[in-house]
């Protein structure tokens, strides 16, 4: 019977690790994400993951004291990645408003800046975990601190920057939850139409065009 290789989250190009080779942190952590994502937080347990990468679980404890600390892993990388990601993409230089949001929206294009994915995960265990939900909205409001202060770099009353910063990242939530499967021109065909509605302002030709092809680029290119 074949060993299972390790499922590697980062790259997806590296030779599996099989047998007795030796794991690192990263790759406990790395499958953990992966199971989280796909199972659920219930289904993270160290016999699951020591199966998955066809090694003893005894080895689990060279990096992680417990189960629980293994979990407590996983939530500082969700914040390192989604929350601290967010945060930097809102403090990115810009000129205007608009191009402010355009950084922003770079998270939802590249997953190494915002794991979607990831973050439904959490909200789902967040649903079990009453230290979780006390996580996740500290991290909610974070990020909406985070957005309401772009907004006002820009003028924007703290009212107006509020509710601006409230309905982008709420719509930003509800539009991944749904799923949308559209053709990637459908949906840059709306950037300028989003940035107005957001901002209030309309976006000059070479933002938009700007993003667009940083979208098309990295969706076309992770097509298989």
């Amino acid at each position: 019977m074949g060993s299972k290789p390790i499922l590697h989250r980062d790259d997806p190009s590296a030779e599996p690790l099989v047998g007795n080779i030796k794991v690192t942190r990263d790759d406990w952590l790395n499958v953990a994400m992966d199971v989280l994502v796909s199972d659920g937080v219930e289904q993270v347990k160290v016999l699951n993951l020591a199966e998955r990468m066809a090694v003893s679980r005894s080895s689990f404890y060279w990096y992680f004291k417990s189960r629980q600390d293994l979990l407590d892993a996983l939530l500082a990388k969700w914040q390192a990645t989604n929350t601290a990601g967010l945060i930097a993409q809102t403090e990115l230089p810009a000129e205007t408003i608009t191009a402010a949001v355009c950084n922003l929206f770079h998270c939802v294009v590249d997953p190494a800046l915002f794991d979607t994915a990831l973050d439904f995960a959490v909200r789902d265990w967040a649903r079990r975990s009453g230290k979780v939900r006390r996580l996740l909205d500290l991290s909610d409001s974070r990020r909406l601190e985070a957005l309401t202060a772009m907004f006002l770099r820009y003028g924007y009353s703290q009212i107006e920057a509020e509710t601006r910063a409230r309905v982008l990242y709420y719509m930003q939530i509800g539009y991944d939850l749904a799923q949308m499967n559209e053709p990637i021109d459908q949906r840059l065909s709306f950037v300028r139409h989003y940035l107005f509605v957001f901002t209030g302002v309309q976006a000059r030709d070479e933002e938009v065009a700007a993003f667009s092809a940083f979208a098309r680029g990295f969706w076309e290119g992770r097509r298989p």
